[in-house]
C-alpha cells in the first residue's frame, strides 16, 4: 500500500502522524512510504531522518494524489478537499460531530475515514486518544502555572506548596485519562487536589494511585458550588456530549469564583459543559469572562510536539499496519474495535453520535461490514 504522511496546516500544530522510526517499520513490511516535505520539522525529524529509513520525500501534490492510506494528525481543512476521492482512506483525528462541513465533504467524496479518537480497545478504552489526553491533562496544568502568574495576568499564585504559605486550590473535573495527567503534576507540585468524579470505580482506581493531598469527591451540584468557590485554578476534563443543550458550569456560576480565578477547559468543547468556553489557539489561548481567565487551547499537546508525534505513532502504527496489510475492509471486518472508529464509508455515516447531531442518516458500520 501507500502510505502518504501529511504535513499539518492548522495554526500552530507542530506534530507529525508518523516519526522515522514508524515510518520504517511500514516500509520493512513492504509498502511504500511518502512524506511530504518538512512533515516533521515542527517535531525535530527531518526529511533526511525519513529518507534514512526508506521513506520518500515528496511534495503536497505528490503525497496527496499517490496516497492510498493518509496518514495525519488533525482534522481535513477546506483547503485539502479537494485531494480527496472514493479511493483515498483519511486515518486521523476527525472529530466530525465538531465539523459538520468536513463531515459533509468527507461524505460526498466516497472516501473511507478512520477516526483516531473513536477507536476502541477490547477492554473499552480509547487506545488513539489516550496518549494525546494524557499530554493535554498535564499540559493544562502547565498553562493554569503559567496564567497564574502576575506577569501574564493572573492573580500572582505559584500552584506550589511553599512554606508559610496556604496551598492553593486546584478542582479536576473527570478522573479520566487527562484528569489523571493533570491530578499527577497538579498534587506533585504540592497544590491542595480535588477531583470530581460521577464513576466510583475511577474514583476508587485513582485513589490508589494519587497521593494524599487529593480529595476524590461524587460529582454533584452541592460539591461543585463547594469548588467553585474555593477553587484558584478549575480544569475540566470530561467531554460534553454535543448533543446536550445544558452545562455543568453555567454562566452564572462564574460569579461564585475567586475575582482572577482559572478555568482550563482541556475538553475545549465549545460552549459545553462550561458555558462559557471557546475554542482559543496557542497565541491567543486565554480571554476573560465574567471577571474568570478562561484557557482553552484545542490542541494543547502540539506545545509538545516530539514527546506527542512519538506517543501519538507508538500508538496508530499497529493499526495502520493492519489496513496495509490486510487492506482496509478486511481490517475493518476483522477488527471491532477499528470499526468502531470508522466515520464515513462510500457516501454513508458510520458514526452514531455525529448522526444524531446534524439529522444525518446512520449506517450501523456493524451491519455494513457483512457485505464486505
Amino acid at each position: 500500500m501507500i502510505i502518504s504522511v501529511i504535513k499539518e496546516i492548522k495554526p500552530y500544530e507542530n506534530r507529525v502522524a508518523v516519526t522515522p522510526t514508524t515510518a520504517g517499520e511500514l516500509v520493512r513490511r513492504g509498502h511504500e512510504v511518502l512524506v511530504e516535505k518538512d512533515a516533521g520539522l515542527g517535531s525535530y525529524f527531518t526529511d533526511a531522518d525519513y529518507e534514512a529509513v526508506g521513506a520518500k520525500i515528496v511534495d503536497k501534490e505528490e503525497a496527496w494524489a499517490k496516497g492510498q492510506l493518509i496518514y495525519k494528525v488533525k482534522e481535513i481543512f477546506p483547503e485539502e478537499y479537494h485531494y480527496i476521492d472514493d479511493k483515498k482512506i483519511i486515518f486521523t483525528y476527525i472529530h466530525s460531530n465538531a465539523h459538520l462541513e468536513q463531515t459533509e465533504y468527507l461524505l460526498s467524496s466516497g472516501c473511507t475515514s478512520i477516526a483516531y479518537e473513536d477507536v476502541i480497545a477490547p477492554d473499552g478504552t480509547f487506545p488513539l486518544l489516550a496518549p494525546m489526553s494524557e499530554l493535554a491533562g498535564k499540559g493544562g496544568f502547565l498553562a493554569a502555572l503559567h496564567f497564574s502568574q502576575s506577569v501574564h495576568g493572573g492573580q500572582g499564585v505559584l500552584l506550589n506548596n511553599v512554606c508559610g504559605v496556604e496551598s492553593p486550590v486546584v478542582t479536576i473535573i473527570g478522573a479520566g485519562v487527562s484528569g489523571m495527567g493533570a491530578a499527577e503534576l497538579a498534587a506533585n507540585f504540592g497544590n491542595k487536589v480535588q477531583i470530581l468524579e460521577v464513576n466510583t470505580k475511577s474514583m476508587e482506581a485513582a485513589r490508589k494511585i494519587l497521593p494524599y493531598n487529593v480529595e476524590l469527591l461524587y460529582s454533584n451540584r452541592a460539591n461543585l458550588e463547594k469548588c467553585l468557590k474555593n477553587s484558584d485554578v478549575i480544569i475540566n476534563c470530561i467531554l460534553w456530549d454535543k448533543t446536550r443543550k445544558d452545562h455543568l458550569i453555567n454562566r452564572e456560576d462564574l460569579k461564585m469564583m475567586k475575582p482572577g480565578a482559572l478555568i482550563v477547559d482541556v475538553a475545549c468543547d465549545d460552549n459545553g459543559a462550561i458555558e462559557t468556553c471557546r475554542s482559543t489557539n496557542h497565541a491567543e489561548p486565554i480571554y476573560v469572562e465574567e471577571g474568570i481567565t478562561h484557557y482553552a487551547v484545542d490542541n494543547i499537546p502540539s506545545a509538545f510536539a516530539k514527546t506527542a508525534s512519538v506517543t501519538l505513532s507508538n500508538a496508530t502504527i499497529p493499526y495502520a499496519i493492519e489496513i496495509a496489510q490486510k487492506g482496509v475492509e478486511r481490517a475493518l471486518k476483522e477488527n471491532p474495535g477499528l470499526r468502531r472508529g470508522l466515520t464515513t464509508y462510500q457516501g454513508k455515516l458510520t458514526l452514531q453520535e455525529t448522526a444524531d447531531k446534524f439529522g444525518i442518516e446512520f449506517v450501523d458500520p456493524n451491519k455494513l461490514v457483512e457485505a464486505f
